[in-house]
C-alpha cells in the first residue's frame, strides 16, 4: 500500500515548490477519502439477546357490547302522562319510567272485582240448594232429575266465579302495566316518545327507549382456530383478557374470559370468545372497537430482543450480531412470535449476544462499527466498548 507524503516544510517556496505543494495536496486529500472507503465505521446501538418469561397472547379486534339490552315497549295502549327520567340517565332495575293514563283499567278493574262479588254470592246460593236437594233425596222427596239439576247448576255458579277472578287478576295487571319499569339496569338510549303522545300496545317496531346494562359490560371477538388446542388446555382456569381503545395504547383495561364457543365458525375459520370487564369508570362503550388481548399462559426460558433488531429480506427475517472485535454478522434468525416491543426468537441468536437495534440500514456483514449510547430502554451502554475497537485498530 503506498504512503502518502508529507507536504513539506514551512519556509520560502518558489513557484515550482508551490505547484507541488498544490499536488500534494490534492494526493493527501485522496489519501484521506481512500482511507475512509477502506475502513467506514457506522455508529449504532445495540441490545443483549436475553432469556425470559414471556406471556403468550393473542391479539385480535373485538367489539363492545352490553351484557343486557332492552328495548322498552307499552303492555297496554293509551296516552303517556309522565316521564321519570331523561334520555341518557342510568336507571335501576324496576324504576318506573314512564305512565300511562290508568284510569280506564281501573275502571275495569273495579267492574271485574263487582262481578266477581255477585257471582260468588250466587254461586254460594246455589252451593245451599245442592246442600237441601241433596237431604230431600236422602228422603226421596225429590227426583233424581231434579237433584242433578241442583248439582249442575252450583258447579256452573262455581266456574262463573272462577272466570270471573281471572278477569279480575287480568284487569288489574292492565293498571300494573299501565306503569312501565326498567326491565334492567343501565343506561338509557334516546326517548322516542314524549308526554302527551298515545301508544299501541305491544308496538315492537317503535320502542319507547332502549336500556343498555354497561356496568359491567362484554367484549366479543375472534380468533384463528389454530388457537383452538391452546385455549383447551386452559380449560378451568380463569384466562385475563385486556383490551384498549383501537386509536390508543395509553388505556388498557383487565377482564376475564367468559365464554368460548361450542363450535368454530366454518365460513371464516374463526372461534367465538366474549370477555367480562367491571367498567366501574364506563370507559368502554357499546358498540365500540376495541384491541384485544389474551393472554393464554407464561412461556419460560424464551430467547428475545427488541423487535426493532429485526429486519425482514426476501430470504425471511435476520439480524445483526456484533462481534468483539466491533464488526457485525448479519443472522438469520426463527421470529415465533412478538410480545409488545420484543421478539421471540426460536433459532439464531443465543441469550447473551449483542444485536443491533438501531443504524442497520448502513450495515453490511463485515461492517465496523461504533456503539453509541443511547438512554432508550432495551439500548446498552456500551460505548466504552466501541472505543476500545477503535484505538485497537
Amino acid at each position: 500500500m503506498p504512503t502518502c507524503p508529507r507536504p513539506p516544510g514551512s519556509g520560502f517556496l518558489s513557484s515550482a515548490s508551490r505547484f507541488s505543494l498544490l499536488g500534494l495536496a490534492w494526493l493527501i486529500v485522496g489519501c484521506g477519502a481512500e482511507a475512509t472507503r477502506r475502513s467506514p465505521r457506522v455508529p449504532i446501538l445495540v441490545a443483549h439477546a436475553e432469556q425470559r418469561s414471556v406471556p403468550y397472547e393473542v391479539e385480535a379486534t373485538g367489539t363492545v357490547e352490553p351484557i343486557q339490552s332492552a328495548d322498552l315497549t307499552a303492555q297496554v295502549g293509551g296516552l303517556v302522562t309522565r316521564i321519570t327520567f331523561r334520555e341518557g340517565d342510568e336507571v335501576a332495575a324496576g324504576q318506573a319510567l314512564f305512565q300511562i293514563d290508568a284510569r280506564q283499567f281501573q275502571a275495569v278493574a273495579e267492574r271485574a272485582a263487582a262481578v266477581l262479588a255477585r257471582d260468588r254470592a250466587q254461586a254460594e246460593t246455589a252451593r245451599l240448594d245442592l246442600v237441601r236437594a241433596e237431604a230431600l233425596a236422602s228422603q226421596q222427596l225429590i227426583a233424581q232429575g231434579e237433584l242433578d239439576q241442583k248439582r249442575a247448576n252450583a258447579e256452573a255458579m262455581q266456574a262463573t266465579a272462577r272466570a270471573d277472578s281471572a278477569a279480575l287478576v287480568a284487569a288489574r295487571l292492565d293498571v300494573g302495566n299501565a306503569t312501565i319499569r326498567a326491565p334492567v339496569g343501565g343506561k338509557t338510549g334516546n326517548l322516542e316518545v314524549h308526554v302527551g303522545d298515545v301508544v299501541k300496545a305491544n308496538e315492537t317496531t317503535a320502542p319507547l327507549v332502549t336500556i343498555n346494562q354497561i356496568r359491567p359490560i362484554r367484549v366479543r371477538f375472534t380468533v384463528p382456530q389454530t388457537e383452538l388446542a391452546a385455549l383447551r388446555r386452559q380449560t378451568g382456569r380463569e384466562l385475563r383478557v385486556d383490551v384498549a381503545p383501537a386509536d390508543r395504547d395509553s388505556l388498557w383495561i383487565e377482564g376475564k374470559l367468559s365464554f368460548m364457543d361450542n363450535q368454530v365458525d366454518p365460513g371464516s375459520g374463526t372461534l367465538l370468545l366474549k370477555a367480562q370487564f367491571a367498567n366501574g369508570d364506563g370507559a368502554l362503550w357499546p358498540g365500540e372497537f376495541v384491541r384485544v388481548r389474551l393472554r393464554l399462559f407464561d412461556q419460560g426460558g424464551a430467547t428475545v430482543v427488541p423487535a426493532a433488531a429485526v429486519s425482514n429480506s426476501q430470504n425471511g427475517p435476520y439480524l445483526f450480531v456484533v462481534k468483539p472485535d466491533t464488526t457485525v454478522e448479519a443472522r438469520p434468525v426463527q421470529v415465533d412470535r412478538t410480545y409488545g416491543d420484543l421478539a421471540v426468537i426460536g433459532s439464531g441468536v443465543t441469550p447473551g449476544e449483542m444485536v443491533v437495534t438501531d443504524g442497520q440500514l448502513r450495515l453490511s456483514p463485515g461492517s465496523k462499527a461504533v456503539i453509541r449510547a443511547s438512554g432508550a430502554p432495551g439500548a446498552d451502554n456500551a460505548r466504552g466498548s466501541g472505543e476500545k475497537g477503535d484505538n485497537a485498530q
